[in-house]
């Protein structure tokens, strides 16, 4: 055995080889690094070597005011300056898009192909995620001009962290400390701070340009294009710098033929209730009456109306006067329609009117009723299994809001409100509701016609109306107009109000204590305003609440512009009743109690002559012994179930002329 004794005091410094070269042999001791950087918690091994292989990371967005291509070279060179001298960049992957878009849909843009950026391209960031989990990546670290470059939301930057960590790939920024040896707590607050900052910044820049574009419209300024029927009125732009510039901003005005097209368009859906369909074909026989849409950029543009244009422009509150935004998520999802309750409107109505508030709020509380239904014009279903057709098709309505369906029983028409067992989680919405509700349509086609011949074409129509109106308490009513005056005499002085105000504010200083006075007593006559305006409304609704009938003794004499005509509609052809139940917007509303169904219908003031004409060619169809019959004044509907039920207030509801 050898003892320690007998060894050489000192080591060979060369050791040779078996092909016979001599190799310098490694001295074993300690490596002089840090605790930390030994730790699980350090840095891959691949960054403690000699040489580090780096990979730059860049992105820059597509704004009008950034040059995309002096940004990826200053984010380059600003990572050069940062990394060790033993680094060495050996891959470049940048992009030129969003920093807040999902990682999921990044680095797969082309836009870097527009700006002729002078560093070779080996990718985008999903490349560069990719080739980290590869065992033959080119790179052992990440380098970026600052956190906000991988991402502008927090967390898409720290799934691209995790994920490069996972791959034991580093991930660096040149305004943070770039440390291999020691602790990397300190980068990681550091990190985290900036990532924040980052995701603060775009966040704050969007809410202030998104709460601009909101008062902009607010004070009547319309964004985009202007919708068909309106064209765009031009003004300088308030704003002295920006006018300067040749910047300006647009209201909108009545188009000439376009906009009268949007008003016709409003007054058929209304009027006669047409579908969209119907209304297009009617638009598309006379296009030089009725000019078509035109879309951005006329690629898509079919020169003649389409459903969709339609239903568009009915939808669209722009045609109400009022200045309306954020009606579609354009960016957010991808041109959904949003929900009303996020539509930005402004304060009252900054362009002249095409369509009626009160109009196009009616049309579009009826398309949910009129959903899955044929215009009334389309007598008979084109289905080929179609063995019978409805009468009152569309137009008898249960309480409960449900359209009644045709049910053909024992050879006779009936009408029925079911509700499906379909709603589950909503069980108390029919809760009282009967199981099923029966109307024979001869039944109520008997009511109808009584109605008819005594209210509506019968010689004693008038006095019927009269008495009617002479049940309505005038004293009440005068009471109520004569608050009406007081309010709006109210309004006309907060006006002036809110003008004197407006001149003293501008003359002072924004930071003056006194105009901020004068801006809170703004404020509170707009409020008192809004609240004098909820009051007059409640004064409408009551009068509207006090005259059940509609009509109002000036209206008298439409109802004299009616013939007088002795007809029964019992035996009348169904396309005419049709005819005559459009032309006056007939419908009938059944009551909970299954025994009232009071009639509705509406004459407007500039359709007497059709419904003249209507009601004269049934009487010319109608044999002599049923006009006999329409003097009997026993006409009583009675319903199937249970059979002791009399249809006994078949009465009209509404006179309501238009």
């Amino acid at each position: 055995m050898i003892s320690p004794d007998e060894l050489p005091a000192a080591a060979p410094a060369l050791l040779s080889t078996p092909d016979g070269r001599m190799t310098q042999i490694p001295v074993s001791g300690p490596s002089g690094l840090s605790d930390y950087a030994v730790s699980p918690l350090g840095m891959p091994t691949a960054l403690l070597r000699d040489e580090v292989r780096v990979a730059f990371l860049a992105r820059t967005p597509t704004e009008d005011q950034q040059d995309p291509r002096q940004s990826i070279l200053r984010q380059l060179g600003n990572s050069k300056a940062a990394i060790p001298e033993s680094w060495v960049i050996v891959a470049h992957f940048y992009d030129v898009e969003s920093g807040r878009m999902d990682l999921a849909s990044r680095g797969r843009g082309e836009n870097y192909e527009r700006f002729d950026i002078p560093i070779a391209r080996d990718g985008g960031i999903t490349d560069l995620l990719a080739e980290s989990a590869s065992p033959k990546r080119r790179f052992d670290v990440v380098i970026c001009e600052n956190i906000a470059r991988v991402a502008r939301r927090a967390f898409e930057g720290l799934s691209v962290e995790r994920e490069l960590e996972r791959n034991d790939v580093p991930l660096f920024a040149s305004n943070e400390p770039i440390t291999v040896s020691g602790s990397r707590a300190q980068r990681i607050l550091q990190r985290r701070i900036n990532q924040s900052v980052a995701e603060y910044e775009v966040l704050n820049t969007l809410e202030q340009s998104w709460g601009g574009l909101c008062t902009h419209v607010r004070e009547g300024w319309n964004i985009g294009k202007p919708c068909h029927g309106y064209k765009a009125k031009v003004f300088k732009h308030p704003n002295p710098a920006k006018a300067a510039k040749g910047y300006t901003k647009s209201r909108l005005e009545p188009d000439g033929l376009k906009g009268e097209t949007v008003t016709q368009i409003a007054l058929w859906r209304y009027y006669e209730r047409l579908g969209c369909d119907t209304i297009a074909d009617r638009l598309n026989a006379d296009l030089d009456k009725y000019p078509p849409p035109e879309p951005p950029g006329k690629r898509r543009a079919r020169g003649v109306w389409a459903r969709s244009s339609v239903y568009d422009i009915l939808r669209n509150p722009k045609y109400t006067g009022y200045q309306v935004f954020n009606r579609r998520a354009t960016r957010s999802r991808r041109g959904k329609v949003n929900d009303p309750i996020k539509w930005v409107w402004s304060a009252a109505p900054v362009h002249e009117p095409l369509i009626p508030k009160w109009m196009y709020d009616a049309i579009n509380a009826g398309w949910k009723s009129n959903q899955g239904s044929r215009d009334a014009t389309e007598a008979t279903n084109k289905h080929p299994a179609t063995a019978r057709t409805y009468l009152f098709r569309g137009r008898m309505l249960h309480e409960c809001g449900r359209r009644m369906f045709g049910d053909p029983r024992h050879d006779r028409a009936y009408y029925l409100c079911r509700p499906n067992n379909n709603n589950r989680g909503r069980s108390d919405k029919f809760a009282d509701h009967e199981r099923v509700l029966y109307l024979r349509e001869d039944a109520v086609l008997d009511a109808v016609s009584k109605f008819f011949a005594d209210r509506v074409f019968g010689p004693d129509r008038r006095a019927i109306l009269e008495a009617d109106l002479a049940d309505v308490d005038d004293h009440a009513a005068a009471g109520r107009e004569a608050e009406r005056d007081r309010i709006q005499r109210k309004l006309a002085e907060i006006t002036k109000q809110q003008a004197s105000i407006l001149k003293q504010a501008q003359r002072g200083a924004p930071d003056d204590p006194f105009t901020a006075a004068l801006r809170g007593s703004y404020n509170d006559l707009a409020k008192e305003e809004k609240q004098l305006q909820a009051k007059i409304t409640e004064l409408d609704e009551a009068d509207l609440a006090a005259t059940p009938k509609g009509v109002t003794a000036d209206e008298l004499p439409l109802i004299d512009a009616l013939p007088y005509l002795a007809m029964h509609l019992g035996s009348a052809p169904e396309p005419y009743l049709r005819a005559l139940f459009e032309a006056v917007q007939f419908a009938i509303v059944v009551h909970d109690d299954g025994e009232h169904a009071p009639i509705t219908i509406k004459l407007p003031a500039d359709q007497p002559l059709e419904i003249t004409h209507v009601a004269e060619r049934i009487t010319d169809v109608t044999p002599s012994h049923e006009l006999q019959r329409a003097a009997a004044p026993e006409l009583v509907g009675m319903l199937s179930v249970p059979p002791d039920r009399l249809l006994r207030d078949a009465q009209r509801e509404a006179l309501c002329p238009q």
